[in-house]
């Protein structure tokens, strides 16, 4: 599992243990038998709004809430309310964890839990758990945490690694009372299925995260071994949860207005989504993917029903489903949340996109976005704090500067010269040096905006080597959207050089 902040390392098995002849035994509170063996992910803000998913058979995700790195400051993951209505639109079961760090004594415990109890959107007998991977343990403050979360209706679990678990509380008392949940990986390699030659056995295991590569570019991958993800689901079907929540009742909805359907030899995410009615990106959110992922003949997508548009609603496009507050502040001794909206005829606390900002869409890079804002993206890698520039995910909210530029404009690409770029526009260079204030024309730099002269719009663009539709269309200030309508190009991840794009 993952923290907010950043990416933490994964404990990756060194010693061959027994293989699979020390099966534990569910001494916990399992109430259903029929999800034994399942596979399922789990998720933090690293995986987007909408989660990603590893394998068609995957049947739950576990998402996290928020967390604590001190036991007394909080926050919250965003992306966890989208994620459980994503989940359950999916046809899935949708559990919970919490991030728990330095959590030392009763005070900081009930701290914790006084604020994100009342916040989870997983139905009433779901895992709650407790991600014990990191900073001081107490097992008597662990115990007392646990209880809480089974008084309060949910299934306490605990998350971890054995050797650390083991060295910082005492886990055969706490495994006698609650399910463990234990991560042991074999290796970095791209791993579908568990290797039991590197199982941490120990008393009442009901979760094993074999990997944290589950699919290539990384992904926590978990097996149900007693059947505990069933917990919270009549049955253990997703369409039924024990009690209701708002993202689980929007995710409910969201499956009744869509069905699967079995991918085709030629299709595309353009060509399915084109056949219902669909926005490409929001279909390739949907199943927890991107449109750069490739399909195969085959594979089962989900699908908005024929005449039902999407269900009402604009899935993937605005991430207006965050049920619990969606950003908040961080402050000394607790998390403020912002004041969410009420949705229509719902009573429904939806998160809307504040002013300001840019939602990351599928194609986006840091330095695109910057382009249309008229800023750089070491600005805004500054002010997203974000660690890393080149990494950027779809549903992602990005703080922006200005508006996007509605002049007529051009971004200095690798290879440009303000002359070629004047002579592109039927002007001059001169004339562009002077409109952008550029003292030596010989020095232009590649993301550089260029003003045209008034009227000097552009009106068509040739396809070079390396274009990408997106990334033109990052140049002129526009999105790959309208290049596709307004060129009627049916497959945006089809074009070629000496191809004309009306701009």
């Amino acid at each position: 599992m993952k923290r907010n902040k950043h990416k933490l390392g994964k404990k990756i098995a060194v010693a061959t243990a027994a293989a699979f002849l020390l099966a534990p035994v569910a001494l916990g509170p399992v109430e259903a038998q029929a999800a034994k063996g399942d596979y399922g992910v789990d998720w933090s803000i690293y995986q987007g709004a909408y989660g990603k998913w590893g394998y068609d058979h995957d049947k739950f995700s576990i998402s996290q809430i928020g967390g604590t790195n001190t036991g007394w400051d909080l926050y919250d993951q965003w992306t966890y309310g989208s994620q459980v209505k994503s989940t359950i639109a999916m046809g899935r079961r949708a559990h919970t964890y919490i991030w728990w760090e330095n959590v030392t004594n009763n005070a900081q415990a009930d701290h914790v839990l006084n604020y994100f109890l009342p916040k989870i959107q997983t139905p009433k007998g779901s895992i709650v758990a407790l991600d014990v991977e990191r900073g001081a343990q107490n097992t008597a403050v662990l115990d007392r945490a646990l209880q809480r979360i089974k008084a309060a209706g949910y299934t306490p679990v605990i998350y971890g690694y054995k050797g650390y678990l083991t060295s910082t509380v005492d886990l055969h008392y706490l495994a006698k009372k609650y399910v463990l949940y234990l991560a042991e990986y074999p290796s970095m390699s791209v791993t579908p299925t568990p290797n039991y030659n590197f199982f941490p056995s120990f008393e009442n295991i009901g979760i094993f995260q074999f990997t944290s590569t589950y699919v290539a570019g990384g992904l926590d991958g978990d097996i149900d071994l007693t059947g505990i993800t069933d917990n919270g689901y009549k049955n253990g079907n997703p369409m039924k949860p024990e009690t209701h929540t708002p993202a689980v009742d929007a995710g409910k909805k969201l499956h009744q207005d869509t069905h699967n359907y079995t991918v085709k030899a030629g299709d595309s995410w353009w060509s399915i989504a084109n056949k219902y009615g669909m926005d490409m990106t929001a279909l390739a959110t949907l199943n927890g993917k991107t449109i750069s992922t490739v399909i195969h003949p085959g594979d089962v997508l989900r699908v908005a029903d024929k005449g039902q548009g999407y269900g009402g609603m604009n899935f993937g496009v605005d991430a207006s489903f965050d049920f619990d507050g969606a950003f908040t502040t961080v402050v000394s001794g607790g998390t403020v949340p912002t004041t969410p909206t009420s949705a229509p005829d719902s009573g429904q606390s939806v998160w809307r996109k504040p002013t300001g900002t840019y939602l990351v869409k599928a194609g986006d890079t840091l330095s695109g976005i910057a382009s249309q804002f008229g800023t750089t993206w070491q600005s805004l890698a500054a002010i997203n704090g974000l660690g890393n520039p080149n990494v950027i995910f779809p549903g992602q909210v990005l703080k922006v500067t200005g508006q996007a530029s509605t002049q007529n404009t051009y971004y200095v690409q690798n290879g440009d010269t303000l002359s070629g770029i004047a002579s592109k526009f039927g002007t001059t260079y001169q004339e562009l040096a002077k409109i952008n204030g550029i003292a030596n024309p010989n020095i232009i730099g590649v993301g550089q905006k260029i003003i045209l002269p008034s009227g000097g719009g552009v009106n068509a663009y040739t396809v070079k080597s390396g274009d990408t539709l997106s990334g033109i269309a990052s140049r002129f200030g526009t999105t790959w959207q309208a290049l596709a309508s307004k060129n009627h190009i049916t497959d945006p991840n089809m074009i070629f050089p000496g191809q004309t794009i009306q701009i």
